[in-house]
């Protein structure tokens, strides 16, 4: 719509153009696969599904994860594969997906995933790092109260009929010091909360960050556990994070009486370290959330840590962080639309184990082609694709890479189906070819 204005002098209405005259993205379609085969697994949430079912992609889902054989049978003839923390896409799994073009983790860790097979394959990964950073959050403030007051040791005694109303070693939060590892999405979210509530923060991360409100960085990790009543973890899985929290710590820096609570990843805690503290006592309590080795499927299935069942003031969750109905359903938004953007435009904004690129929709109308072309990252590769490319128009073009993977998109105009045939042709017979698509 456009707005029309009458000049002073009487004449005719010029027309004032608005963002609305714009003309609408192009609905491009594939040149050479079938219908998209999305497979979801592990229940993801109803919004992904509605949203690729509003594309017209084929959607099956399963509400638990696939293993073994059943997995390679399912993922044989998916474009698309969906799945949370306990689906292992590995390398032999992989080998079997001819036809994948992406996979989607509906949650914040993908080393459930061969990323670097998976890469080599040209098949991009997306993830939601942020979408239950707030959720983590507000678990963890529940935790530090319930560990300040013993809640749940209370609520075991009365479930078994014992009355034993006590306030030794139960305590207010307000006023007391609250140490972060690790101060990114969740640990600035929770430095916030903590706050609202009286506590004093302070954190530790290996960047130089901007602290939130009136909390203060330090510049050592035993510096933080040396002045912290509570001490929250909040760090990915990596070789410098792999029992970073063990024996020296704890019983060498952190101070008597003072809580651990991980809800961050399993590997991150020694946790026979920790259960020999809290059994001492020298641990007033502890909140687990994850483990390094941790049950595929609901049920009586959590044997592998008998030492922490019998600890004092310590809770134990199946790794329900980002658990809840609003941060499953934003996870499930974010991923499909990056899922959808990559499978219609081939834009890989947000891919974690690939180049990220994109470039601005094609209008409307226009009889121009796009081509997605990823491939091994080797010299002069360029120089191959822009000599095919030599006979056509080229609108627009973006090129970048991530290690051994370099991936280019460009746009190419007035091209006829018996172009797009030559094209294709000769794209995927470069030497450097992993995985070429064209859009049209």
């Amino acid at each position: 719509m456009a707005n029309d204005t009458t000049a002073a002098n009487g004449d005719r209405p010029t027309v004032r153009r608005t963002s609305m005259t714009q003309l609408k993205p192009k609905q491009l379609r594939p040149f050479d696969t079938a219908e998209v085969k999305i497979l979801l697994l592990e229940n993801v949430n109803e919004t992904a599904v509605k949203a690729f079912q509003k594309q017209g992609y084929q959607v099956e889902t399963y509400s638990k994860a696939l293993v073994g054989d059943e997995l390679i049978q399912k993922i044989r003839d998916v474009h698309v594969i969906g799945i949370r923390s306990k689906t292992k896409l590995t390398k032999q799994v992989l080998d079997q997906a001819h036809n994948l073009l992406a996979i989607g983790c509906f949650c914040i860790g993908t080393n459930q995933v061969d990323l670097q097979t998976a890469a080599k394959k040209g098949i991009s990964v997306f993830n939601s790092p942020f979408s239950n950073s707030r959720s983590v959050a507000e678990l963890v403030i529940g935790e530090i109260i319930t560990l300040a007051r013993q809640l749940s040791d209370r609520n075991m005694e009365m479930h078994q009929g014992v009355w034993n109303k006590v306030s030794n070693n139960c305590f207010e939060i307000r006023g007391k010091v609250l140490g972060i590892v690790g101060y990114g999405h969740i640990g600035s979210q929770l430095s916030v909360l903590a706050e609202s509530m009286g506590m004093t923060v302070y954190f530790y991360d290996v960047l130089q960050i901007m602290p939130l409100g009136t909390a203060k960085q330090v510049d050592t990790l035993e510096k933080l556990l040396s002045i912290a009543d509570f001490v929250s973890l909040h760090v990915p899985e990596l070789e410098e994070t792999k029992n970073m929290i063990g024996e020296r710590e704890i019983m060498g820096y952190m101070k008597k009486g003072s809580y651990l609570l991980n809800n961050a990843r399993g590997t991150v805690v020694h946790l026979p370290s920790l259960a020999k503290a809290l059994q001492s006592g020298h641990l007033a309590g502890a909140a687990v959330d994850v483990y390094p080795k941790e049950p595929a499927a609901n049920g009586p299935h959590f044997t592998d840590y008998p030492e922490l069942l019998k600890c004092p003031n310590l809770i134990l969750t199946p790794h329900i962080g980002g658990s809840t109905e609003e941060a499953q359903r934003m996870i499930g938004i974010e991923v499909s639309s990056a899922l959808i953007k990559f499978i219609n435009e081939g834009g890989s904004i947000g891919a974690v184990n690939f180049p990220e690129i994109d470039l601005r929709a094609i209008s409307e109308g226009d009889d121009t082609a796009r081509v997605l072309y990823i491939h091994q990252n080797i010299p002069g590769v360029l120089r191959e694709i822009n000599e095919i490319f030599g006979e056509h128009n080229v609108e627009k073009q973006y090129s970048d890479s991530k290690g051994d993977i370099a991936y280019v998109m460009a746009d190419i105009a007035k091209v006829s189906q018996k172009d797009l045939e030559k094209l294709y042709h000769a794209i995927t017979s470069t030497r450097a070819n992993i995985k070429t698509r064209m859009l049209y």
